[in-house]
């Protein structure tokens, strides 16, 4: 899962992208509406976290702005608005899911897994492919029964390739899904990490390489 925080306040948006990063979820960080429209302009979120006050462009027009244009992206706003009509109004103009700040960060996750499940992208919770299984709220993955603890990274792509399903994901879709916007593309990052991967999942590698197009499950190298 991609997702933009859209929040002014440094800390907080720093805390939600840390919170995120140990759900292995891809985060990148703006601090205005304005920047908010051009990063969703730029890259396919699967949600957005949107801020309601916030400066150059206030977090409602930029709701109404993204559900205007047909975007799949999902919209879950935040507020520290009480009134019941002001969660109304966020819904009305387009809305996902509203959070009232402070929130439990359990919560926000929880939160966001649903609006993926509902943007039709979410795999089933538990995945598997060949003796490899791997369950995502859990954070577990198990090859022939072994438990295989991986790193947070590690995850993210291995759970990209099994949602796959055998298909083949390329370096640019990994680096897209499973990193930040900071991320080099032409960084070594993604070949180091499936090069881990196999390791710790063993013999025989689970994880092929198919020459100039990208990286697929199945046993054996190509």
């Amino acid at each position: 899962m991609r997702v933009l925080i859209v929040e002014d306040e440094p800390y907080l948006a720093d805390a939600i992208r840390t919170a995120l990063g140990r759900q292995a979820i891809a985060a990148d960080i703006v601090g205005d509406g304005l920047a908010a429209m051009e990063a969703v302009s730029i890259t396919e979120y699967d949600v957005v976290i949107l801020d309601r006050d916030l400066p150059g462009l206030h977090g409602d027009e930029v709701c109404r702005r993204i559900s205007a244009s047909d975007s799949p992206t999902r919209i879950l706003m935040l507020t520290a608005a009480r009134r019941l009509g002001d969660t109304v109004s966020g819904f009305e103009l387009g809305a996902d899911d509203y959070l009232k700040k402070p929130f439990e960060f359990p919560e926000l996750i929880v939160r966001l897994r649903a609006l993926e499940r509902r943007s039709g992208k979410a795999a089933p919770t538990t995945l598997s492919f060949g003796d490899v299984s791997l369950n995502a709220f859990r954070f577990e993955v198990f090859r022939a029964g072994r438990f295989t603890k991986l790193s947070r990274k590690e995850f993210a792509v291995l759970h990209l390739l099994m949602q796959a399903d055998g298909g083949v994901v390329s370096a640019e879709q990994l680096l897209e899904q499973a990193w930040d916007e900071h991320a080099n593309p032409f960084t070594n990052a993604i070949r180091v990490t499936i090069s881990a991967l196999r390791k710790k999942l063993g013999e025989p590698w689970i994880i092929q390489t198919i020459a100039g197009v990208g990286y697929r499950m199945g046993e054996g190298d190509e």
